[in-house]
């Protein structure tokens, strides 16, 4: 699959109902993980409201040759994090089936890491394992290794979450300009 065309983006108001749909999907896909039901009008459903409210959520999405291919959604709510809301929570993250294995997911994520620089918590559920493989080995990659796992046991939500820094993007001063 060629991604040349790959453009990762917040999400604009314009895109809400697209990204509902994709949320729709990706629910799907982990309803044997993820205890949920469709409700009277056949859907899963998901508030995606706060995504425009609060300036600490974040909606992006990812487009191959303008067509919607996924989707990273991204609040404070870290399950390890500070109180004071200080890192990001990746709260969903989906890639559609046929850009998978294609290195679209990899490239979704570092562009989110990138766009959002701080101390990062990623969380996979105890039976995703596909997932825990693709978090862990791009979470290696882009932190070089530099990273915490850790396995949550009680609690709500329960599963794995891997935690480092994003330095975001990487700005190369003019050799003059080193001191």
């Amino acid at each position: 699959m060629n991604l040349t065309e790959l453009q990762i983006r917040r999400a604009l108001p314009e895109d809400r109902l697209p990204l509902y749909r994709m949320l729709e999907l990706y629910q799907h896909d982990l309803s044997d993980l993820w205890d949920q039901d469709l409700d009277r009008h056949g859907e899963y459903g998901y508030e995606l409201d706060q995504y425009w409210r609060d300036p600490l959520w974040h909606p992006f999405i990812a487009l191959v040759n303008d067509r919607y291919a996924g989707f990273a959604l991204v609040n404070p709510q870290g399950k390890l994090g500070a109180p004071d809301h200080s890192s990001h929570w990746m709260a969903q993250f989906f890639v559609l089936k046929k850009y998978r294995r294609a290195g679209l997911g990899a490239e979704l994520a570092r562009g989110v890491f990138q766009a959002l620089p701080g101390p990062w918590e990623v969380g996979q559920m105890k039976g995703n394992v596909a997932a825990q493989a693709f978090w862990r080995r791009v979470i290696t990659e882009y932190s070089g290794g530099n990273f915490t796992e850790h396995v949550l046991t009680e609690g709500w939500w329960q599963g794995l979450v891997q935690c480092f820094v994003s330095p975001g993007e990487l700005k190369v001063l003019p050799a003059d300009q080193i001191r």
